[in-house]
């Protein structure tokens, strides 16, 4: 089942079940797609779908920490639980050792030594890891302390 089959079937299943939150975050993705759909005039695929996903995480994870900035817990929580709905139709997020592995053989097959290569490393494990969950926060730090 596709992804966008998936959100389609389960705005019903919540719809019945009277879930609100979940109706409201699984209509801001599609929504989200919709938009994005129209700017490139063409269908996305469930990788294209999932890089935006993790945008939307992205924003989420920002505003919770606005919100807890201004002591809105209860807004930083409702953020907290629209992180969780949309992490659910996201691949399943690579370990530590598992991209500790592609950001090794990129910098093998590169053969990049120095920091100066880290926009080359940079692209090409982000290429590599392109569909899967990933955060570039992440990777950058971790090719940064490997090229260091």
């Amino acid at each position: 089942m596709s992804l966008r089959d998936r959100l389609t079937e389960d705005l019903k299943l919540a719809m019945k079940a009277r879930d609100q939150l979940r109706m409201d975050v699984i209509r801001m993705i599609k929504a989200a797609v919709l938009n994005k759909e129209v700017e490139l005039k063409k269908d996305l695929d469930d990788a294209e779908m999932s890089r935006i996903m993790t945008t939307m995480i992205k924003q989420r994870k920002e505003s919770v920490e606005q919100f807890e900035k201004g002591q809105r817990a209860e807004l930083a929580a409702k953020e907290r639980q629209e992180i969780s709905i949309i992490e659910t139709y996201l691949p399943k997020a690579l370990s530590a050792e598992e991209l500790a592995q592609a950001v090794d053989a990129v910098i093998r097959e590169t053969g990049a030594t120095s920091a100066k290569d880290m926009g080359l490393v940079m692209k090409a494990v982000m290429a590599r890891l392109a569909g899967q969950s990933v955060d570039g926060k992440s990777v950058s730090d971790l090719v940064r302390s490997k090229l260091a």
